[in-house]
């Protein structure tokens, strides 16, 4: 029996009789091998197993990532684990762990590992670390892609289900079409940053590499959302969905895409050109002058400066601990200064001007995601030259706020994958994705490093990046997680936040005569002592909400609840009048500790 890789694989290996996550992890973790560039660490048998203990007793159903095995490039904290960011001298111990971890490990998810990068997440070709260049799994003479060459290696080769990249000017979207996956890149804003090591702070996002749409769908609905968080763009609206069937979508494609015709990626692009065709679109071509004019303010312009901020006392102190093609780039931002920035920041804002009125022309632009793919010895004689091709068609974007989502789209000649990018405006994230899910099935591709045939039950989207305003839901009895009915809010795509307490002024109660057995929770006045109660937050989509009241009996309703700093959001409440007989267990501090005791 072949080991699961998708999602749906993971579902399908639990639901047989017996199944257990230590069983079905065991023979994925015996392949990490210790000589493996991919990983700079790989999780040893005690963290697995506290992860493990922690899923024991939890309905499976509750958790949409139950049991499932994942890897974080190495510049995203884990509690426990050194982040180190490819450099040993750089290595340090994190106090908590990266919020996209977190929700991962809420959600069921495992982590088994920390894969390589480029030092600093600064490259695009996997070859700048002293944990060793990281080969194409297609082609070893060929680049992995970087910087989240690691991640993006150990998903293809079917070593984990998805693993996290970081992305500020390509390095969630070039390893993907290097290795025949998935590279989701929301828009920036959309995910919560604390916990990840910055390149250039102002513009990085957490990115999803993953063998089918769908799966980079689903998680990036658990990981989004960075509420809280100082935001250096502005907030983008949430789009409404692209029309992704009929003429009525319209492409842009690039006017002159300039693909290397040796390597085959001309011949490829134009059969991607071709699906367009068959769908009866026509591409509009584009003139992409002032997006490339966008691309060369990241590394020609004052952004490196932050790359500089971030690593600053290391490559004063000890410039020799960086890779020497690093420190190159970095030590750029000594060319700049207060003035030169603003400068740049006005001539962004100047282009960003020009190139607005083109999402009244297009829907979505697609481009080739990268228009060559070099040897490492290429790389190795000529670092920055090499490196710098393969940012064509993707620094522009996060400067600009766009979304984007890689996916394969064919192979070369040599064998090598070949993969185009889908790039929309700020917020159009999910419509992507609807448009990525659509092209998978059609290009019907083998998935990662030719581990299997797509099959039918990898292209169901049961969960998107969020399409549509949300609500934010306090539940503090059944539908907590593990709980009878905590698959309402599964039902309903709804994203946990966290887990809280409420304002010390509340009671809870158990409600005599209930089914499944509820709790009842009531404010107290000002003047009455109360009790902090434990209480999960989840996100609703807007269009959920209705239906889910509709499932709210009395005595319990929605209504307005303070959490523990002032923070108010909607929740359960219950109506004082069914209190007669309920005994009070607010001493317990919630109803998971009150059942426990029992």
């Amino acid at each position: 029996m072949s080991p699961p890789l998708t999602l749906a694989d993971w579902r399908a290996a639990y639901a047989a009789p017996g199944a257990s996550p230590r069983d079905l992890l065991a023979p994925l973790l015996a392949r990490r091998d210790a000589d493996d560039p991919a990983w700079i660490l790989r999780c040893d048998d005690a963290f697995v197993d506290a992860q493990l203990a922690r899923l024991e007793g939890v309905e499976r159903s509750a958790l949409p990532l139950y049991g499932v095995p994942f890897a974080v490039k190495d510049n995203i904290d884990v509690l426990g684990l050194a982040t180190t960011a490819a450099c040993p001298a750089f290595s340090h111990l994190p106090q908590r762990s990266a919020t996209v971890v977190e929700r991962l490990q809420a959600a069921g998810a495992v982590l088994v590992g920390k894969t390589n990068l480029d030092q600093f997440a600064t490259g695009l070709v996997g070859t700048r670390s002293p944990y060793g260049e990281v080969p194409n799994p297609f082609d070893p003479a060929y680049v992995c892609g970087g910087s989240s060459s690691g991640s993006a290696s150990v998903v293809a080769r079917g070593l984990v289900a998805f693993a996290l990249g970081t992305d500020t000017a390509g390095s969630g979207r070039v390893p993907a079409g290097f290795n025949n996956l998935v590279g989701l890149k929301p828009s920036p804003g959309r995910t919560p940053m604390a916990g990840v090591l910055p390149a250039c702070r102002t513009v990085d996002v957490v990115s999803v590499f993953a063998l089918t749409v769908a799966d980079a769908a689903q998680v990036m609905a658990v990981i989004e959302g960075a509420e809280g968080e100082p935001s250096f763009q502005a907030a983008s609206p949430r789009r409404p969905w692209l029309e992704a069937t009929g003429a009525a979508l319209r492409v842009g494609v690039p006017d002159a895409p300039r693909c290397d015709a040796a390597l085959g990626y001309d011949s490829a692009y134009g059969d991607a050109l071709g699906q367009l065709g068959a769908w009866g679109l026509e591409p509009r071509p584009v003139d992409m002058r002032p997006l490339f004019e966008v691309a060369r303010l990241l590394y020609d312009g004052p952004w490196v400066a932050e790359r500089y901020a971030v690593v600053q006392p290391l490559i004063e102190s000890q410039p020799e601990a960086l890779d020497a093609t690093v420190r190159r780039v970095i030590e750029a931002a000594r060319r700049h200064d207060a003035v030169s920035a603003f400068r740049a920041r006005y001539v962004l804002e100047e282009l960003r001007l020009r190139i607005a009125p083109l999402w009244r022309d297009i829907d979505v632009l697609m481009v080739p995601t990268a228009p060559t793919c070099p040897t490492r010895a290429a790389v190795a004689a000529e670092p920055v030259a090499r490196n710098s091709e393969l940012g064509h068609y993707t620094n522009f974007v996060n400067l600009l706020g766009l979304a984007a989502l890689a996916v394969p789209s064919g192979f070369t000649p040599h064998g090598l994958p070949f993969g185009v990018t889908f790039i929309g405006p700020p917020g159009s994230d999910a419509a992507l994705a609807v448009l990525g899910a659509r092209w998978q099935a059609a290009r019907a591709l083998a998935l990662g490093c030719r581990l299997r045939p797509l099959a039918s039950s990898d292209l169901a989207l049961r969960a998107l990046p969020a399409a549509a305003p949300t609500l934010q839901i306090a539940v503090v009895g059944a539908h907590l997680q593990g709980m009878a009915l905590h698959g309402q809010l599964v039902e309903r795509g709804c994203r946990f936040v966290a887990r809280t307490r409420t304002a010390a002024r509340y009671r809870l109660h158990a409600l005599p005569g209930t089914s499944p057995p509820k709790p009842g929770l009531v404010r107290v006045p000002d003047a009455e002592a109360g009790h902090a109660i434990e209480v999960e937050v989840y996100e609703m989509p807007m269009a959920e909400v209705g239906s889910f009241l509709a499932l709210v009996a009395p005595p319990l309703a929605l209504g307005s609840l303070e959490l523990a700093g002032g923070r108010w959001v909607h929740g359960f409440l219950c109506e004082s009048a069914a209190l007669a007989g309920a005994a009070e267990i607010s001493e317990h501090g919630g109803w998971r500790s009150y059942l426990a005791s029992r």
